[in-house]
């Protein structure tokens, strides 16, 4: 009886240790002593907030955050031209969608180079593509705008007019972003979702997994 006791304790403690991992909270008391079966119970209550927490999670979540980390690929970057062929491509034109990601790129990036680009227009549709944000690139772009500082993109809500001053610079953002948007690869952020500048440090940056550096710009991805 002494054994079972034992058994069925440790039992308890590491189901207790597996709930806490999945952040679940389970109180017990411990007024007076627990006859086995008051102990049996609890042990299974204890297995039923650990499936229960779980569960709550859909499986492209938990392939997310089970997923190891990839180190992005610089090769096979076809679609990343230099500003020259840039410049030798006829304008383009799109929708609103399209000016959604070509401002993105001329106002957070334009003074990158031409890799640095391209990895904005990353993180605008891996954002996307994530559960997390909105589904369509100005939702993405536009998230929190009109508090100050408070906005995804900080040029939507510093309370700088945006004006372009830079015809050349624009054109190029808008070339890269119909290439993007057409489908070219996304290879060269390895699925960031988020970046910053080196001369800041936000508070997620201690959590996400950096992935990349393209100039001044640090890249990292969200993994939940």
């Amino acid at each position: 009886m002494a054994k079972q006791r034992r058994f069925l304790a440790l039992c308890g403690a590491m189901l207790i240790m597996g709930a806490a991992h999945v952040h679940a909270e389970v109180t017990l008391s411990t007024s007076s002593p627990a006859s086995n079966g008051d102990l049996g119970l609890r042990i299974g209550a204890l297995m039923g907030v650990e499936t229960n927490s779980l569960s709550a999670l859909s499986g492209e979540r938990l392939r997310r955050i089970g997923a190891a980390f990839v180190a992005p690929r610089r090769d096979g970057a076809s679609h990343v031209m230099s500003a020259r062929q840039l410049d030798a491509m006829p304008r383009v034109r799109g929708n609103r969608q399209w000016r959604c990601m070509t401002e993105a790129i001329y106002f957070e990036a334009r003074g990158e180079e031409i890799p640095g680009q391209y990895a904005v227009a990353e993180v605008i549709l891996n954002r996307v593509d994530h559960a997390n944000y909105p589904n369509r690139i100005c939702d993405v772009v536009n998230q929190g705008t009109g508090r100050r500082y408070a906005c995804q993109f900080t040029y939507t809500c510093d309370g700088i007019p945006e004006v372009v001053t830079d015809q050349r610079a624009w054109d190029r953002a808008g070339k890269i972003a119909r290439i993007m948007m057409d489908g070219a690869p996304r290879n060269l952020t390895a699925g960031a979702t988020h970046y910053h500048a080196d001369y800041v440090n936000p508070r997620w940056a201690r959590v996400y997994p950096r992935t990349a550096r393209y100039g001044t710009h640090i890249f990292y991805r969200r993994q939940y």
